[in-house]
This record gives structure tokens, C-alpha cells and sequence, in this order.
């Protein structure tokens, strides 16, 4: 009865009112309908209209003709279904597994010989992409997209993973042994109010147009053009930043070469950094801490850093006490963190065209905890692989500390320049 009522109904109106009022009926209900209801409504109201009802019906509820036929097609056979259930058991497209028996094995084996990670864990990762892993699979036999191959691994367990630094190589047995006496010694040194300052060499920069990671803002669609390769201009150069950073007043002076990082060059760094900052921050200052890394030009093992530093000792009067990081712990050196990563944020997206941008870059950095930077080119020619002989190393004033006294020295100063 009420069906003849909906189809007297709808032969009084035009087909545009039609289509309004079955899409304001739809509008209502649809929230409370689940995927089987929805069908079923349809394919009633279309029943209900006769001729054209499914044209009509799909075009208010934008719901496909054949899915309000397949609607018809259920309530014509009666399909029953269990409760709480949207299709019948076994309904819904096949898997790619029961299209392709096999698929996910052959994917597997491709991926395997580059799988990094515990094989026994729960998350693996894989360096191949998914492009070149399905048009691997297809050469094999098989029929998959590369988005179906990116699923098939999420479903494995695979995810997509940068690099990450964080091996270190092996940890030195006295590793936390010398970290706890470098934190002793630079408290003590504190407490008499003696400057203990972190030094290090920043990544040596190519100068010239060439591309800086990171973006900065500028007119839309105006992007600033570099170089398409970052091969090294000769003509140009390269820049060798020093950094001595002040750890009790968070100042740091950046020293930029323009040629070669010697030890020759680092002592000059600090000694710049004595001249412009430290006498006159740390007045009647009769001793100088300096915390560095095992390797590079201010190496544990380096003569050349020993007998420059008696010569800045001698040149000064101070006693300097040198520790430094055991080997491969650079990245807990305090330069990095508090002061070169810094440098990096400022400067990024800007080509580091000529020395004076790199000094005006490194001289403009601050943050939000008062970091102070002082930056100074250096014009001077540091000669490479410079010898000391024995002679020269017998005369250094030297002394070592009981506990390792490799990494841990004092060098006083003496009569002998």
C-alpha cells in the first residue's frame, strides 16, 4: 500500500522534483544506514518508481546503478545475511594473495637480501623502492602496482626509514670514566673561576652559488637559483670555521680559515678567542681548561697541537689543561650542540657565496638563551704536515694526569718560546 503511494506520488511530479525529494529523503537517513542498508533503500525507492527508477535514484544519491541493481538482484532472491554483518561470509574482493597465490612470498624474497633490522622484531625496513620491487615482480610473472606493493610491505611489517647516526664504533672501556672526570675538571675549574671553554673544527663549506639544505621564505614561485653541481670552485675556495666556545658566559668565537685546519690554525683559534674575549671575561685568570676531540687537528696524538699550545702557554702565562673525548664521542663535544648546530639553522637555503657572507652568517647567530658568537677571518696560509722532532717535543713542559694521561695533560708554560 504504501509502495503504490510513493509511485502515485512520484508520477505527479516532474523528474527533477523527483530526484529532489528521493535526495532529501536520502540526506536524512543515510547517517543511520550502514553499507548494505543504504543499498536496499535505494533499490526499494527504485523499484518503487518503475521505469528509469534506477537512473533516477542514483542520480539524488550518487550511489553507482550497479549497486542498486545488485540491491534489486538481493531483493529479489531474499539474501539473507547474519546479524551485524554487511555482507555474507566470504563476500568482498579476493586478496592479492588468493588472486596471485604466492605474491606475497615472491615479494618477501625480493625484499630479503636488503632487509636491515632484527629478523626476529617486529618492524623491518627495506632500502628498494616499491617502483623497483613491482617491475621486479612483473619481469617474474606477477600483476601488482608499485601503491600495492607499499601495502603488502606496511602489512609485513616494513616502513620506510631515513639513516640515523648513532653508532659510535666501539665503546672505549674508560668511555664514562672520562666523562665523569671531564665534568669533575670542568667544575673545579668553574668553581675558581677559571675559563673552561669546548673547541672544534665545523664542516669545512665550498664557496660559490651552491645549493644550502634547508628553505627560506621568499616571493612564491621565485626560488633562488645555484648551482646544479657542488663540485669545489678552485678560483673560490673553500671555508675552515674554529670554533672555541666559552661553556660560563655561552660565547663563542668562530675563527674562519681559508685554507687548511692545522693544529697550527686551531691554537691560533684559541688564542684569537684569549685576545678578543677571555682576558677580558675572565680577569687574573692564571689557568685555561680546554675540552676537545681525540682526533682531527687538536687530536690527542697530534705533536703539533702540544707544541703550539706551549707556545700559546708561554705566549699567555697560563696553564693549560687539555681533556679530551675518548675516541668516537665527538657529537657530546658541547661545541656541537650549543653552538655549530646553530650556525647550521641560520644559514640554511643561503648559498655561502663568499667569505664575508660566511662571517656575517656565523657573527648574526643567536638564540634564545643569549649565545654570543664572534666571527673573524683568518687570511693567514697554514703550512700541511708541518714535523715536530723529538727535540722539540722534550722541551714541551708537559704534564700528564694519573688517570689517562693520553687524553688527560697539563701543559705549563717555560722560558723556551
Amino acid at each position: 500500500m504504501i509502495l503504490d503511494w510513493v509511485f502515485c506520488h512520484a508520477v505527479s511530479m516532474t523528474e527533477r522534483n523527483v530526484v529532489e525529494w528521493i535526495r532529501s529523503k536520502y540526506t536524512d537517513m543515510c547517517a543511520s544506514l550502514n553499507e548494505r542498508s543504504r543499498r536496499l533503500w535505494c533499490a526499494v525507492e527504485a523499484r518503487a518508481i518503475g521505469y528509469g527508477g534506477i537512473v533516477t535514484v542514483a542520480e539524488a544519491t550518487g550511489i553507482s546503478e550497479r549497486t542498486i541493481r545488485r540491491g534489486l538482484a538481493e531483493l529479489e532472491r531474499g539474501v539473507e545475511v547474519q546479524p551485524g554483518r554487511q555482507r555474507k561470509k566470504g563476500g568482498g574482493r579476493p586478496t592479492i594473495e588468493q588472486r596471485q597465490p604466492g605474491i606475497r612470498a615472491a615479494i618477501e624474497k625480493i625484499v630479503s637480501p636488503s632487509t636491515r633490522g632484527d629478523p626476529m622484531g617486529p618492524l623491518l625496513w627495506t632500502c628498494k623502492s616499491t617502483r623497483s620491487i613491482a617491475t621486479e615482480m612483473q619481469r617474474i610473472g606477477f600483476s601488482i602496482t608499485a601503491p600495492t606493493v607499499g601495502k603488502e610491505l606496511h602489512a609485513a611489517g616494513y616502513s620506510l626509514q631515513a639513516n640515523r647516526k648513532t653508532r659510535e664504533g666501539e665503546d672505549h672501556p674508560d668511555r664514562d670514566e672520562q666523562f665523569q672526570y671531564i665534568n669533575r675538571r670542568a667544575k673545579a675549574f668553574q668553581r675558581s673561576a677559571q675559563p673552561v671553554v669546548s673547541v672544534d673544527t665545523k664542516k669545512k663549506e665550498i664557496l660559490g652559488k651552491k645549493k644550502n639544505a634547508g628553505q627560506t621564505w621568499r616571493p612564491s614561485g621565485q626560488p633562488l637559483a645555484v648551482d646544479t653541481h657542488d663540485f669545489p670552485d678552485a678560483a673560490k675556495g673553500k671555508a675552515v670555521p674554529y670554533g672555541v666556545y666559552d661553556i660560563t658566559t655561552n660565547e663563542a668565537v668562530v675563527n674562519v680559515g681559508i685554507n687548511h685546519d692545522t693544529a697550527q690554525f686551531a691554537v691560533a683559534s684559541i688564542e684569537l678567542w684569549w685576545r678578543r674575549l677571555g682576558k677580558k671575561r675572565h680577569k687574573n685568570s692564571t689557568r685555561l681548561m680546554i675540552t676537545a676531540d681525540s682526533g682531527g687537528s687538536n687530536g690527542a696524538r697530534n705533536r703539533l697541537w702540544k707544541y703550539e699550545l706551549q707556545r700559546l702557554a708561554n705566549k699567555t702565562n697560563l696553564e693549560i689543561e687539555v681533556c679530551h673525548f675518548p675516541p668516537g664521542t665527538s657529537k657530546w663535544n658541547k661545541i656541537e650542540h650549543r653552538v655549530f648546530c646553530h650556525i647550521t639553522s641560520n644559514w640554511r637555503g643561503t648559498p655561502l657565496e663568499t667569505y664575508e657572507v660566511i662571517v656575517q652568517l656565523i657573527g648574526s647567530t643567536t638564540t634564545a638563551k643569549g649565545l654570543e658568537i664572534h666571527a673573524f677571518l683568518d687570511q693567514r696560509e697554514y703550512e700541511k704536515a708541518l714535523k715536530i722532532t723529538d727535540q722539540q717535543m722534550a722541551d714541551i713542559n708537559i704534564f700528564p694526569a694519573k688517570f689517562h694521561g693520553d687524553w688527560n695533560y697539563t701543559i705549563k708554560p717555560n722560558k723556551k718560546d
